[in-house]
């Protein structure tokens, strides 16, 4: 009989939902009526379970789920109370490329780090992506921390919302922003690496040098683009520490690799690496290229240190772990997500803040 009353009483609840609402979505005002309570016991059980019983939270979670209501709208809320909560962080790659690149995965590492302190939730999106096709998810966060050159206009259109933003690994008039000193750890490590050759003979490769979707050596016309890429610092400290001990650095031994991927550093180190004459310093801008041309010298039984030194930047945490481990240039990507973060949620949203780098000395460069 209990049962059958049950049944009754969910078949009733349907009927009258049906009546008054057809198919439309159920509102908290409705749902609260349903259940026969307030609306306040209702959203505190969504958003307050401090506030009821274990017991009465569970019976009104269950009985909404079963109305087809799962909570308060958020964008609704954030209307209401003037803030969503949640911080938008807007990325130069794609989504699918971030999540693979492991510096962008410590830089996001990070930031949740202080929004999960501050009980702030995460929204990811790309710059590759149309503003239109993400204008509604645009204006749903609090703020915004940019992660490089974005593409289009996608500056602009954060910069409409009229939200605080703090941008990561560029600069913009505009905003604040949290940088490393990239020039400066450049020169250190191709400094140290110099130091160790009496004779260099220094190849580099480079990453996002030039508009080109392919892997290619640099021109001498090449070296005098205009650029924001944090790359086009890094050589420049490269370049300033082989003029600083007389070294020239021929452009067509500059290579050009247009993604940090295993994939296109592995070409770019194996043409390095077979080019005449053969480098004795290989600087690469990234890790990911490193560890990539660590792997293509094992293969032509290169000998590092001995015949071929190698220098990373970034400080992946795969740099410690490679053999023979890997020298490189530690640029606090975690510690810039934080940042970020903190002086977005403060409202500092007009410093423009570098980071020192740090050199790292493992088996590679010694």
């Amino acid at each position: 009989m209990w049962c059958n009353s049950v049944v009754l009483g969910k078949l009733a609840r349907e009927q009258s939902i049906n009546r008054v609402c057809g198919n439309v979505k159920l509102n908290l005002k409705q749902v609260a009526k349903q259940l026969g309570v307030s609306t306040a016991t209702v959203s505190n059980a969504f958003n307050r379970p401090d506030q009821l019983s274990a017991k009465l939270r569970e019976r009104i979670l269950k009985e909404s789920e079963e109305l087809g209501y799962y909570g308060p709208n958020l964008a609704a809320r954030s209307l209401r109370r003037g803030e969503s909560g949640v911080i938008g962080v807007m990325l130069a790659d794609s989504l699918r490329y971030s999540f693979s690149d492991p510096v962008a995965n410590q830089l996001l590492q990070g930031i949740a780090e202080v929004l999960v302190e501050k009980q702030k939730q995460l929204l990811l999106l790309s710059s590759g992506v149309a503003s239109a096709e993400q204008s509604s998810a645009e204006s749903l966060p609090d703020g915004f921390i940019l992660y490089g050159a974005l593409k289009g206009n996608a500056f602009k259109h954060v910069l409409r919302t009229g939200k605080p933003v703090v941008a990561v690994d560029f600069e913009y008039a505009e905003t604040g922003s949290v940088n490393i000193d990239n020039e400066q750890g450049a020169f250190t490590i191709a400094e140290h690496a110099l130091a160790k050759e009496d004779k260099a003979n220094i190849a580099v490769l480079g990453l996002r040098l030039i508009d080109s979707s392919r892997v290619c050596r640099l021109t001498a016309d090449d070296l005098v683009i205009s650029s924001g890429e944090i790359s086009r610092s890094r050589l420049s400290g490269y370049l300033r520490a082989s003029q600083a001990n007389n070294i020239a650095i021929n452009p067509d031994r500059i290579w050009h690799i247009p993604v940090n991927s295993p994939e296109h550093a592995e070409i770019a180190a194996r043409e390095a690496l077979t080019s005449s004459p053969l480098p004795n310093i290989l600087l690469c801008m990234s890790d990911v290229i490193a560890l990539a041309a660590l792997r293509v010298a094992n293969e032509l039984n290169i000998a590092i240190p001995l015949e071929l030194q190698v220098t990373g930047f970034d400080d992946i945490p795969e740099a410690s772990r490679s053999t023979p481990a890997l020298t490189t240039v530690c640029q606090q990507s975690m510690e810039k997500g934080r940042l970020a973060a903190t002086m977005l949620l403060a409202g500092n949203t007009h410093d423009n803040v570098v980071l020192s780098t740090r050199l790292v000395v493992r088996q590679t460069c010694k």
